[in-house]
């Protein structure tokens, strides 16, 4: 052999007669089954392949290819894994100048055929399964670097490696399921288990991808997951992606995460439980690369999801509506916990999604999953629902509402604008999603999340009689110009949504505690003297509409409301600590305590509760008064004359046209110059009022504008004068929602000014003004005696009294 070699690298040229003639040996011998003259003819091949690295190698390696071709072929373990020995220590050779012609098509081949052997022993078994995956890790290294070269990227090699591996790494008993990346396994390990082994080999494999080849290695698992039912469980599959993840460059990661997409949709008439394990690895896959680069994916991955959530409530209200009685309605019920797995899957990965993402794609992403919620008066969302009918519909706003709320978890916005702009807050706040106790409990939650800057909630949490506020230690800051501005422009959206929420006759415990703490949040986030007064008479309206109860609501539900009221007035009675108001507070609630606990949160909410029979009987002492409240904060500097307006919701488009039951028919500004100072049994002369409202029509009927083409133009335009109608009456109502009350106030007064000459004149009536905005309107006449009237009585069309 020393002789052999010298002569060898004495006369380079003589190598490719010298491997020409130990291959014809070689290959005689094998047929011959002379395997130690086949043993001493690769021995020698192996050590004059060490030594020689001169241009004239070449010819040489191809012949010592062709003779390990020969061992892989033969049907004998032994040679074969020979062979393979003797490949791997080639592979390990850098050679100075690549061979564009050289091809390794047959060894990738052969390699993963013996991946998959199946010898009767399982110890020859074993060794060939890791000859097989040797001599794939040595093509892998050989070939994977040289961008010239006909590489193994090309689909057809890579669907014969990546299956053999992921075979092999089936075998592992317990499946890694760290977060982290699995630490490297040593070298005895590799050696002996062909599991530990294929996972190295595919680590390095695709830890050599590229961005044009990375497709390719990604493929060929989607294939096998599939064609071995991998996906239902799916341990399995998430060990894979995990490795891939972990393995890939961390630019290349959205790659990744398209092709499971693609897959999705490909598999979206797959079982549930497949979809559900192909959403779990999405998630799996989603929480490694949002640490890393995400990629231009981020809409894509959320409307992909999106989609597949509608079909998944889809499917889900098909199965509900055509499904079979008997023994098969099991199956049924069994479809639809399946369905419920896939929606949770998803709603878990677009939360997990959007935490991860930076505060202003999150933004974005809340806009985007916003825009997809079917709401009355957006036909924008591009969720079709209308294969779901009523049932599917409030489903699909239920997931996207969830998927809302866990976008919006850990939300920071500076400012209350930056997290609840209009184009958000309006079709959150849409009555749309008010028709179930499930969906107002998801849009109270994302609200929270979204005002909650300084982490006050889980102070808040449960509806109670807090003792004292100042135990809480509650972070608050002093409101910014921008959050008196949200609130000036939105405080009414807000208030009536509270209002709203607190009288629907499905609500339970949670939604009021929901809403307690919404009132709370506000007042600690955006409350300024003026958003107290506004929170205040919020709340006494609430009390009086549980008195008065013109919803027909049940006991439990008032009795709810009149708890929620003394819980709010605790607590902001001692946020804003005025002693007088405290002090009222802390004495309806002692006799609260004494003769009404149903009226406390403590007892009303507890199991048992013994309820009053009606409201009526009980005594003024039992409820929070506005005078009392008036007096109290007049003391300590606040402007308490709007307390004596009671609060009245606005009113949207939407009332009226949704299937909600309206608040009001018209749209009214209601203005209460004194509510405490009539008699319950002043009574006013109905048939006199009917006269005054006669007069005041024909005397507005007279002032018409003068007739001229374009007011004819305009009186035939029926269309345009809708338009402007219409128009006409979002100003005004935009203008009461969002105007200072002091400008509607002055406005309001000398339109009562110029309106008292008129009524004086046409009625011929004296119409004596109050002294005082404490005082009453009193008309009298010649004909007739008539009491005194509150103005807020008074309903002339299109008059406004102040």
């Amino acid at each position: 052999m020393e002789k052999l070699t010298f002569y060898a690298v004495s006369a380079p040229e003589k190598l490719d007669r010298i491997g020409a003639y130990l291959a014809e040996r070689l290959s005689r011998d094998v047929v011959r089954h002379r395997s130690g003259y086949v043993l001493i003819a690769m021995e020698a091949l192996d050590q004059l392949l060490m030594a020689c690295h001169s241009q004239s190698i070449k010819p040489f390696v191809e012949s010592f290819l062709h003779m390990v071709a020969k061992l892989l072929e033969s049907g004998e373990p032994k040679l074969q894994v020979l062979g393979t020995n003797s490949f791997v220590k080639f592979a390990n050779i850098e050679e100075d100048t690549p061979s564009y012609h050289r091809r390794y098509d047959f060894f990738v081949s052969r390699f993963s055929a013996m991946c998959h052997s199946c010898h009767s022993d399982p110890e020859i078994r074993t060794e060939i399964r890791i000859a097989g995956i040797r001599g794939i890790q040595g093509v892998v290294r050989k070939t994977v670097n040289d961008e010239l070269r006909a590489t193994i990227w090309e689909p057809q090699h890579m669907d014969k490696i990546v299956p053999s591996l992921l075979f092999n790494m089936q075998k592992i008993e317990e499946v890694d399921s760290r977060l982290g990346p699995p630490s490297s396994p040593s070298a005895a390990d590799k050696e002996e288990n062909p599991a530990v082994l294929a996972e190295s080999c595919f680590r390095e494999l695709l830890g050599r991808a590229t961005f044009g080849n990375m497709n390719n290695a990604v493929r060929p698992v989607f294939a096998h997951l599939d064609h071995h039912k991998l996906w239902d469980p799916n341990e399995f599959a998430v060990h894979c992606f995990k490795i891939i993840m972990y393995s890939i460059q961390a630019q290349y990661s959205h790659h990744v995460i398209q092709e499971i997409l693609g897959h999705l949709d490909a598999c979206k008439k797959d079982s549930p439980r497949v979809r559900a394990g192909i959403i779990q690895v999405l998630l799996e896959a989603v929480a490694i690369a949002a640490k890393g680069s995400i990629g231009p994916t981020v809409l894509e991955v959320f409307n992909t999801l999106l989609k597949h959530l509608r079909l998944s409530v889809e499917f889900e209200a098909n199965d509900l509506q055509g499904g079979p009685a008997g023994s098969a309605s099991l199956n049924t019920s069994s479809k639809d916990n399946d369905e419920k797995i896939v929606q949770n899957a998803i709603i878990q990965t677009i939360g997990f999604f959007g935490s991860n993402l930076p505060d202003y794609q999150r933004s974005e992403i809340m806009m985007f999953i916003m825009g997809k919620v079917p709401v009355f008066g957006t036909s924008a969302h591009t969720l079709d629902i209308s294969q779901l009918g009523d049932l599917g519909t409030r489903r699909i706003q239920i997931m996207l509402l969830r998927s809302l709320l866990m976008v919006t978890s850990g939300y920071k916005a500076k400012t209350i604008v930056t997290a609840l702009p209009g184009s958000f807050l309006d079709p959150l706040l849409s009555p749309s999603l008010m028709e179930d106790y499930e969906l107002r409990q998801l849009v109270l939650e994302v609200m929270h999340n979204l005002m909650d800057r300084h982490d006050n909630r889980a102070k808040l949490r449960g509806i109670r009689i807090i003792p004292d506020v100042a135990d809480l230690k509650i972070k608050r800051e002093k409101i910014c110009r921008q959050d008196t501005s949200f609130m000036k422009k939105n405080g009414q959206q807000l208030y009536r949504h509270i209002y709203l929420g607190c009288k629907e006759e499905d609500n339970v415990q949670k939604n009021y505690e929901l809403l307690y703490t919404s009132l709370a949040l506000i007042t600690i986030e955006l409350a300024n003297e003026e958003v107290v007064i506004d929170l205040i008479r919020l709340v006494i309206a609430l009390q009086d509409s549980a008195i008065i109860n013109e919803d027909n609501l049940p006991m439990f539900h008032r009795c709810g409301i009149m708890a929620l009221v003394a819980a709010y007035l605790n607590f902001v009675s001692q946020m804003i600590a005025v002693p007088a108001f405290c002090q009222h507070v802390s004495k309806v609630i002692e006799i609260r305590t004494m003769e009404a606990p149903y009226f406390l949160p403590e007892h009303i909410f507890r199991d048992k509760c013994m309820l009053p029979k009606s409201l009526e009987k009980h005594e003024k002492n039992l409820y929070f008064l506005t005078n009392k409240i008036a007096e109290s904060l007049g003391g300590s500097g606040y402007s308490v004359e709007r307390l004596s307006v009671p609060y009245v919701p606005q009113v949207t488009d939407e009332d009226r046209l949704s299937r909600r039951k309206s608040i009001v028919d018209t749209v009214s500004i209601q203005v209460d110059i004194l509510p405490n100072s009539i008699p319950p049994d002043d009574v006013v002369d109905q048939g006199r009022l009917e006269e005054i409202r006669g007069k005041s029509s024909y005397a507005e009927a007279n002032n018409t504008e003068e007739i001229t083409f374009e007011a004819l133009k305009k009186a035939i335009d029926t269309s345009g004068m809708e338009e402007q109608e219409k128009e006409k009456r979002r100003l005004v109502i935009e203008k009461f929602q969002k105007a200072p009350f002091e400008e509607i106030a002055a406005q309001c007064e000398s339109k009562a000014n110029l309106l008292h000459d008129r009524l004086a004149q046409i009625l011929e009536l004296t119409i004596r003004p109050p002294p005082s905005p404490s005082g009453t309107l009193t008309i009298t006449s010649g004909h007739a005696q008539y009491q005194s009237v509150p103005v807020y009585e008074m309903k002339f069309p299109d008059l406004c009294v102040y």
